[in-house]
């Protein structure tokens, strides 16, 4: 149990990391709009919606892991709803945003 903890909180601490990076538009830009693009079109992206997304994206898979590791450690299955919860929001958030910054791109 205390493996499965300690790799959740790591995993959490580590998406927390990238997340502020992105918020602060540094490092790389871990977005597939942006790894997928040619060079010629990343020089001509606006970065900044993808960074945005990018962090709320890891801040949210950064608290997912939070209460994995919270709900192993403290025996609470109840966090699992709010573990179900955030991952749904984190799925739709992605792909709604999305859709947004293409339409504004266009």
């Amino acid at each position: 149990m205390t493996v499965i903890i300690v790799i959740c909180f790591a995993l959490s601490l580590a998406a927390l990391v990238i997340s502020l990076r992105a918020f602060q538009e540094k490092g790389f830009l871990l977005n597939n709009a942006y790894i997928y693009a040619s060079p010629e079109e990343r020089e001509k992206l606006d970065k900044k919606p993808w960074y945005r997304q990018t962090a709320i994206a890891f801040l949210l898979i950064s608290i997912i892991f939070a209460l994995l590791a919270l709900e192993v450690w403290l025996d609470a299955h109840w966090l699992f709803f709010g573990v179900l919860a955030l991952s749904v929001a984190a799925v739709v958030y992605a792909i709604a945003s999305s859709i947004a910054i293409e339409k504004k791109t266009k």
